[in-house]
């Protein structure tokens, strides 16, 4: 694994954090929707016991336990990427990985906010992942 491929792990989990809570909040909108079931004369013994709205909620806490289990892992990994930051002897390679795979930030908006040239962030960014040493290797 590239040091890239390191600091990208956050990232890729990050966006995975957003998608279940979309998914959340979808199954939330649709819970919300669901009618109540209508009583006839006419009994089936073939239909499920549980109401949909149930099944719903159901989802929804199956998807909020992911999520949990998502955003420890993400604490974990920041923390661990945060110490191999840290460990960088350059604070400008320091604060272009920071802002790069920690606060999402695109190379334009990384040179505006260190007052360099993009091609100079260029630079420093691959200077910063050759200078990166994986945790555990």
């Amino acid at each position: 694994m590239t040091a890239k491929e390191y600091l990208q792990q956050a990232v890729d989990l990050d966006a995975q954090i957003e998608s279940y809570i979309q998914e959340k909040d979808s199954l939330r909108r649709m819970a919300c929707s669901i009618r109540s079931p209508q009583m006839g004369g006419r009994v089936q013994t073939s239909r499920e016991p549980d109401a949909a709205f149930v099944r719903v909620l159901e989802k929804i806490e199956a998807v909020e336990e992911t999520i949990v289990q998502k955003i420890d892992q993400l604490v974990d990994l920041k923390v661990e990427m945060s110490a191999a930051i840290e460990a960088l002897e350059d604070p400008d390679e320091r604060a272009v990985l920071r802002y790069r795979y920690f606060s999402l930030y695109s190379f334009g908006e990384i040179a505006a906010k260190m007052h360099y040239s993009e091609r100079s962030i260029y630079r420093l960014h691959t200077s910063a992942l050759n200078n990166f040493k994986i945790p555990g290797k």
